[in-house]
């Protein structure tokens, strides 16, 4: 096949060069928004006087009819054409000829690669936002029916403090929502229209680059041309937003796989997403949850891949930045295959309430509440972090809770307790008591709960 930028050269490229160079094998998912694009430029160019209208319709025409066939599974891409560009103008130019040979004036592969990873990368977040969506109703779901599941609250992966399930997975909540506004934050600056940068420096002919823009859906235009060509920040940054989205995912995956296990046995993954093992009969593993956690580091070597790929890249276009798109499309494919999945992972669940209470009851999860009834007897919190220290050496060396204590033992350690102590230290009270904005209480997590749910 003769190279549409062939003119210059005098023998052919190499077979094995052909191949190392093509990217058709992964960018011939951007064939909607090359065509879609393709079309707002021949449109734009017939406007201008800067081709023939006629010609510009006959090839917004053709250009449709390709799209068509392509979705119909009529077309097949070449090697040889290198990419999707120059395989739909080779298209195009096989349909209708010489007048298909205009398409391109005013526009180089640079600005319309440009153009198209970024109406490509848009779509994808339009699809990715409902998924992370979906998510977070699950979540809602399931926080709202276990507004009174108390659990154990951990530091250092060490019983800290008596919680609800509700109020533990309302934090994801809130990693998500964070997930979401990035996502909405960096659509605004994948957004910006580069197509009239040209190779690197515009192009004299009389462009409106607003008419297209406005054509395509862009809400601005950008305003120098080598920034134009080069820029693959927004592809960055989707990519960090990916990684952030997959780390939050890890880290309730490492829960559950941790919940689901017998030693904690706070949960039970449904079977349909459980499996089993090929030689211990008794084995239910949690490996929904697993490979989330094992596709986040997938996602963050895209991320790393990118960034090591632009770092010493000189102003304008490079051909290493071709590698920039299967890089983002895999960490966007990843993605969106592991967010479904998540969220009926989470929704088939069952939550073991007893276990979970049970759980709070050990660890001496209320000593904090212990330390600080004395503190409002008087007793400064330092030094009732001291006698509350003591006590729990008291408790851990005779096996006990500090619920079992009597009031003969409390009194042992210090003389402001009083028999409301019981009242005061019992789980229900130590999460309910915690009604700051923000804290665990029924009521508190409750009010956020139905906040969310009416936006």
């Amino acid at each position: 096949m003769s190279k549409l930028w062939g003119g210059r050269f005098s023998k052919a490229t190499d077979t094995l060069v052909d191949d190392f160079n093509s990217s058709i094998r992964f960018d011939a998912r951007m064939y909607a928004q090359d065509i879609e694009g393709s079309m707002a430029h021949a449109e734009m160019l017939g406007r201008q006087g800067i081709i023939p209208e006629a010609d510009a319709a006959l090839i917004v025409k053709t250009l449709g009819e390709i799209k068509t066939d392509i979705e119909n599974g009529k077309v097949e891409f070449e090697i040889d054409a290198e990419d999707i560009h120059m395989n739909i103008e080779t298209i195009l130019i096989s349909r209708i000829g010489d007048v298909g040979k205009r398409l391109h004036t005013g526009r180089s592969r640079n600005d319309q690669v440009a153009l198209d990873v970024r109406m490509y990368l848009r779509h994808e977040v339009d699809e990715l936002l409902p998924l992370l969506e979906e998510l977070k109703a699950s979540i809602l779901t399931i926080a709202e029916a276990n507004l009174d599941t108390i659990m154990p609250g951990y530091t250092h992966l060490q019983k800290a403090q008596p919680i609800t399930l509700a109020h533990h997975l309302m934090a994801y909540y809130e990693m998500l929502r964070r997930d979401c506004d990035r996502l909405h934050d960096c659509r605004r600056r994948i957004n910006v229209m580069p197509l009239g940068s040209g190779a690197l420096a515009g192009t004299t002919y009389p462009l409106d680059r607003e008419f297209v823009a406005k054509k395509l859906g862009f809400d601005s235009v950008t305003v120098n041309s080598l920034d134009g060509v080069s820029d693959r920040d927004f592809v960055c940054e989707l990519a960090f937003d990916l990684s952030v989205i997959m780390m939050h995912l890890s880290r309730l995956s490492e829960e559950i796989i941790l919940w689901s296990s017998h030693e904690f046995s706070f949960i039970e993954l449904d079977d349909a997403y459980s499996t089993g093992s090929s030689i211990m009969p008794q084995k239910k593993n949690p490996d929904v949850a697993e490979l989330v956690r094992g596709k986040t580091g997938r996602v963050y070597g895209s991320l790393m891949g990118l960034l090591t790929m632009m770092k010493g890249l000189p102003l304008a276009y490079n051909k290493d930045m071709q590698e920039d798109k299967e890089q983002i499309f895999d960490a966007i494919d990843t993605v969106k295959m592991c967010l479904p999945v998540f969220s009926k992972m989470l929704l088939t669940m069952r939550v073991k309430r007893d276990n979970m209470l049970r759980g709070a009851k050990g660890g001496f999860t209320n000593a904090t509440d212990v330390a600080d009834y004395l503190v409002k007897h008087g007793l400064p919190f330092r030094d009732a972090h001291a006698v509350v220290g003591k006590m729990v050496a008291y408790c851990i060396e005779n096996g006990k809770v500090i619920d079992d204590l009597s009031m003969e033992e409390f009194k042992k350690f210090s003389d402001l307790i009083e028999d409301d102590i019981y009242n005061e230290i019992s789980l229900e009270t130590c999460v309910n008591q915690r009604k700051l904005i923000g804290g665990p209480a029924y009521d508190t997590v409750k009010h956020i709960i139905d906040s969310y749910k009416l936006k």
